[in-house]
């Protein structure tokens, strides 16, 4: 796999599992994600590789649904493929969690998989001109997000 357009790691005192559960769960991962409003099932009814889920995204007045397809899912790694209707290819996201002596280190990663051509209509429809930099601000976010919730 190429190295992803935008990532970043931040260390949380929490055990490891009970930070791959935050991750896991669709409310608690729409409530920290950054442009997220909802996430809910469409086949599947949990973080399973093939599970798929809707995203339901936010930028100002702008709103867009997406469908996640889950392709790790085993305790220490939670990836998603996300495409756009009709299964157009958009992104690739991945978390992983690697336990250290004081709870784990979170990396988020994001790979952009848009055609070439749909990056226009892409940008028309989310407002985001410069979607590697805006990924690269949400992944501060929501790793500073998910940080608290495990902590707090």
């Amino acid at each position: 796999m190429t190295a992803p357009d935008a990532t970043a790691s931040i260390s949380i005192a929490a055990d490891p599992a009970a930070v791959y559960a935050l991750l896991t769960d669709l409310g608690t991962f729409a409530d920290i994600a950054e442009e997220t409003r909802s996430m809910t099932w469409k086949r599947g009814s949990s973080a399973t590789p093939g599970a798929v889920f809707r995203g339901r995204n936010r930028n100002g007045w702008r709103t867009w649904s997406t469908n996640c397809t889950i392709t790790d899912a085993d305790g220490s790694r939670f990836a998603f493929e996300v495409s756009s209707h009709p299964n157009i290819p958009v992104s690739r996201w991945q978390y992983d969690i690697v336990a250290d002596g004081s709870g784990c280190t979170v990396t988020e990663a994001c790979w952009d998989r848009r055609p070439g051509w749909f990056k226009k209509p892409a940008e028309l429809a989310t407002g985001v001109r410069n979607r590697v930099e805006a990924n690269t601000a949400h992944i501060q976010a929501t790793l500073a997000r998910l940080k608290a919730r495990a902590e707090g």
